[in-house]
């Protein structure tokens, strides 16, 4: 598979064309949202032909992150090195801010670790999102059962990362602008605890893709927000994981209060 990311940090460079559709929409966010529902249903036709598979998943995930490259999104990511020091699969344990994340995290984690998500079954279930998730063989949640989506995580989750798939997962269950800690439940400690896998903390501002008032996932573009994601190191999970735990959380928020400084501070 294509590396798209060979060295530890990822900067978007100042020469980036904008897209056409951005300019054809006046710069509304609805430029970007043409370019992802086009991927979105290119990424349909290949799964349902039993087509799309993880040379395609990061592929498409690449262009959108161009698109959002072209529609004003500047990236700084960092921490690859962190992936790529792990041979075995881990547990990846994100705060979740947006969709943006969602689509973009397969074309920096898919090219050095197969991997796969915790999702909501709906997902899975629905006619246009279905048939891509599907082919990703996800773990499902019902996110109304905690305790059925607790033994469903842990055992399909142990079964994933025998095949050699890591699993990335979004404890706080649904998208926030605001890490709260309270809301960061411990399912991805208690996963590699029970599997013996590392976890990996992803902390990550992407605010630059807002989440909208009717439709969730299609809000306001923020384009003066520059959009962080960062790797931690591995952790190994001793005991019940309660300090592993409190070190992701404390990882997330050192960044989000890094990040948002920098931001502040006058150009």
């Amino acid at each position: 598979m294509i590396q798209y990311f060979p060295k530890n940090n990822y900067l978007t460079q100042d020469q980036i064309r904008r897209l056409g559709l951005d300019r054809l929409f006046l710069g509304s966010r609805w430029g970007l949202y043409a370019h992802f529902a086009g991927e979105v249903f290119r990424s349909r036709a290949l799964a349902l032909k039993n087509e799309y598979d993880d040379e395609q998943w990061a592929a498409s995930s690449s262009r959108i992150l161009s698109y959002i490259e072209g529609c004003g999104g500047r990236f700084h990511i960092s921490g690859f090195d962190n992936i790529r020091a792990e041979k075995e699969p881990v547990v990846f344990i994100s705060n979740h801010m947006s969709t943006l994340e969602t689509v973009i995290l397969p074309v920096l984690i898919a090219p050095i670790k197969k991997a796969t998500y915790v999702v909501k079954d709906k997902l899975v279930s629905g006619n246009i999102f279905g048939p891509i998730m599907r082919s990703r063989n996800p773990i499902t949640v019902t996110r109304t059962n905690p305790r059925e989506d607790l033994k469903r995580v842990l055992s399909d989750g142990a079964n994933l990362l025998t095949q050699g798939y890591s699993i990335i997962t979004f404890p706080e269950s649904t998208r926030y602008q605001i890490f709260d800690p309270r809301r960061f439940n411990t399912l991805g400690i208690k996963l590699a605890r029970a599997a013996g896998a590392k976890a990996v903390p992803i902390a990550l501002k992407t605010d630059f893709w807002d989440n909208g008032r009717m439709l969730k996932g299609f809000g306001p573009l923020r384009r003066e927000k520059p959009i962080h994601i960062e790797f931690g190191r591995a952790l190994k999970i001793q005991g019940t994981g309660k300090k592993e735990h409190a070190k992701i959380v404390e990882f997330i928020q050192s960044r989000l209060a890094d990040w948002q400084s920098s931001s502040d501070k006058p150009t």
